[in-house]
């Protein structure tokens, strides 16, 4: 016999008979993993994982999604980080995100799109991460600048008055915007409304004209029972109104809108005599915040609440965005820090200054400025507009709301303030605490939070929102307990990362750094 025959002959019937005996086990074996899912096993990092998300100044990242960076999960000693995270140190409590429903923006969400263009929309602004998760907005009481008419809730011909608000009615509200908050409501069962008036009916006021002038002081009674019968309407016809001022910008009198200055006595006096008394102990409650202008104007609102009356009765200090700088929020807050603080306005625009685009400015100067400095919820001013920045019956000309709707297609195009909103909305859920975070690195800002654990993050995630400034891709290192991980944050960048806190006890192989 030729021996090499004989190996492979005896090594054929060994091979049928494994091969006969792997099908028969393969009927009682657990059925195999896909290969994929074994590489993927293999390949996956042990260690503790830190998601990112990016957008750049230059659009070609948008609240993109990045691979996931791998932290060193062990204790890491004393290597200097630039940005220490403290989770024991935690300072306000969030309230939220959102922007004005005006006039306008309801009026063409409700008829420039179609049902399904609207819903859709309606579902990505407010509906929950992945969706922006919006859950606070801002209303007018009466016409602002971004109405399509000039009105009040009780106007009257020339020369008649109302004291006793027979004529009241919020029928241009019921037109669009109480159909678009039911809307939003039946997505966003929370939201948080804030409304505030830009005048008080003509009749009221020493021009004789929703635009200009002031409140005479004998209708202050008055006009408070105006603000009450505001929130009782809107109340029945099921929408709850979380907060209230006295009058937007009172210390502006715009030439072409409704607007009216109202002093800070005067501001005092129908909180403190009036308004609060009337809004007292309802269930649920209507809060009043005083100011509702700018940030360079500390002084108002310590005026107001220098008022005993009044004090009692202001739940919190609105701020606007256009003068000063957000430091004034925190003037006010270390004068009288169980107020709450929260920004209501604030608007970006197709103005020469924004050429270069608005991501970095919104990101880094307006929503983290106002939060580093106590800011419990910010509100963008419109909603949506269209192309031509409207519509609008005088005022801003220029204005864009965080989402542009084409009024011939419907089509919409989502601005940067829209993404600069996001890459906060979409992960600092309402009740996260923000939290203690010490910065060493030139050129970045940034600002962190820990989300309450039952708030669809169960282990309370850690949330970091950072701004690159600089022109050049900046290496970020980042600390929290135990866990440390590295970033080059690309130039002209903002970056949100998010993690367990108990990432920081896990095993890791080393530490790697992502871009």
């Amino acid at each position: 016999m030729d021996e090499g025959q004989g190996v492979g002959r005896w090594t054929a019937i060994a091979l049928v008979a494994l091969l006969t005996l792997l099908a028969l086990s393969a009927m009682y074996w657990p059925r195999p993993q896909p290969i994929t899912e074994i590489i993927a096993k293999v390949l996956a990092p042990t260690g503790p994982r830190v998601k990112v998300w990016l957008s750049t100044a230059d659009r070609s990242l948008r609240l993109a999604e990045q691979a996931d960076v791998v932290a060193d999960g062990h204790d890491a000693g004393t290597r200097a980080s630039d940005v220490v995270i403290d989770l024991d140190r935690k300072y306000q409590t969030m309230t939220g995100f959102g922007a004005a429903l005006t006039d306008s923006s309801a009026w063409l969400v409700r008829n420039k799109l179609n049902p399904l263009q609207r819903a859709a929309l309606l579902r990505e602004l407010f509906g929950p991460p992945p969706g922006l998760n919006f859950n606070m907005l801002r209303i007018s009481i009466g016409a602002s600048d971004f109405s399509l008419q000039h009105y009040t809730l009780d106007d009257m011909p020339a020369g008649q008055v109302d004291p006793d608000l027979q004529h009241f009615n919020i029928a241009v509200a019921e037109r669009d915007v109480i159909p678009m908050l039911h809307d939003i409501l039946a997505i966003q069962p929370g939201v948080r409304i804030i409304a505030s008036p830009w005048s008080a009916p003509a009749w009221m006021k020493t021009s004789a004209n929703v635009i200009g002038g002031t409140l005479f002081e004998q209708y202050e009674p008055t006009y408070a029972n105006y603000l009450v019968r505001f929130v009782d309407a809107f109340r029945s016809d099921g929408i709850p109104i979380f907060a209230l001022t006295v009058q937007n910008e009172p210390d502006f009198e715009p030439l072409t809108y409704p607007g009216m200055n109202l002093p800070a006595d005067a501001r005092a006096r129908i909180i403190g005599k009036y308004l609060g008394p009337a809004l007292a102990g309802r269930k649920p409650g209507t809060a009043i915040l005083g100011w509702d202008h700018n940030w360079d104007e500390s002084n108002q609102p310590l005026s107001v609440l220098a008022d005993p009356d009044a004090r009692r009765y202001v739940a919190g200090v609105a701020w606007h965005c256009y003068r000063g700088d957000p430091t004034g929020q925190t003037t006010v807050h270390r004068a009288f820090p169980k107020k709450d603080v929260y920004l209501t306005e604030c608007s970006g625009g197709d103005w020469p200054s924004a050429r270069n685009g608005e991501l970095l400015l919104f990101a880094r100067n307006i929503i983290m400025g106002a939060i580093r400095n106590w800011a419990r919820g910010v509100v963008y001013w419109n909603l949506a507009l269209d192309e031509n920045h409207g519509p609008h019956a005088g005022g801003c000309d220029e204005c864009k709301g965080v989402v542009t709707i084409d009024s011939a297609t419907g089509s919409i195009s989502r601005n940067d303030e829209y993404y600069a909103f996001a890459h906060f909305s979409r992960f600092v859920l309402p009740g996260a605490a923000r939290v203690k975070s010490g910065n060493t690195n030139a050129g970045v800002h940034e600002v962190a939070f820990q989300n309450l654990p039952d708030q669809g993050r169960r282990d309370g995630s850690v949330v970091l929102v950072a701004v690159n400034g600089n022109t050049t891709t900046n290496r970020l290192s980042v600390k929290q307990g135990s866990l440390r991980f590295q970033y080059d944050l690309p130039a002209s960048s903002v970056a949100t990362f998010v993690w367990s806190p108990a990432a920081a006890s896990a095993p890791a192989p080393a530490a790697s750094s992502a871009r």
